[in-house]
């Protein structure tokens, strides 16, 4: 949300795209829509694609989302290859639509230990992505943009009440209760909740606990 509202505000046009990967919730999807529709994105594709078909993530598989902390390792909330896979679709959108820029809202400071959410990995996409599309290959270079990557949750937060984003539509957790609320104990929670904290800025978020 944070980052689409920034490339919102640098005078691009926004076209959303969320993926449906059979992930263990629809409830970060509705809450996509929301933001598109906040945003004023011209158009919000929600695209079905069932990594569950892969599973190997407590996402997209029957394994328990962790609950005990942020800890040392890649986490089994991770997504095989999932940023890759999204920004590869993204692409493919873009080129289509005549675009050249692409944004993701990863983070490499406040976050789980996602290999794809490293500078590294964005540098090597927007390489790819040159190498890869007939536009590249014409001299149409793509920029691949992250914004939040090099950010505090803490600063995420600030930047968001700055632009005066209703955070509250957003979404965060991995493992939502039943009745829709925030678990509060899983490490995106557990990261959310900090941000708001540090950053002193009321925390619209509602939690199971």
């Amino acid at each position: 949300m944070v980052a689409a509202a920034m490339m919102r505000a640098s005078g691009r046009p926004l076209l959303a795209l969320s993926l449906n990967y059979n992930q263990r919730h629809q409830v970060e999807l509705a809450a996509a829509r929301r933001v598109a529709h906040a945003l004023g994105a011209s158009a919000h594709v929600v695209l079905p694609i069932d990594l569950s078909a892969f599973g190997g993530s407590a996402l997209t598989a029957d394994i328990a989302v962790p609950k005990g902390g942020v800890g040392d390792g890649i986490p089994v909330t991770y997504v095989p290859a999932r940023n890759t896979i999204f920004l590869s679709l993204a692409l493919g959108w873009a080129e289509a639509a005549g675009a050249r820029d692409l944004c993701i809202g990863v983070n490499a400071l406040d976050y789980s230990g996602y290999p794809d959410c490293r500078p590294e990995f964005i540098a090597a996409f927007e390489g790819l992505a040159d190498l890869a599309t007939k536009a590249g290959v014409e001299g149409e270079r793509f920029r691949v943009h992250a914004p939040l990557q090099m950010m505090t949750k803490a600063e995420i937060v600030r930047e968001g009440a700055r632009l005066g984003l209703d955070m509250g539509i957003s979404w965060s957790c991995y493992d939502p209760t039943p009745d829709g609320l925030h678990c509060a104990r899983c490490d995106s929670c557990r990261l959310r909740a900090k941000g708001f904290a540090e950053a002193g800025v009321p925390d619209p978020t509602a939690y199971a606990a």
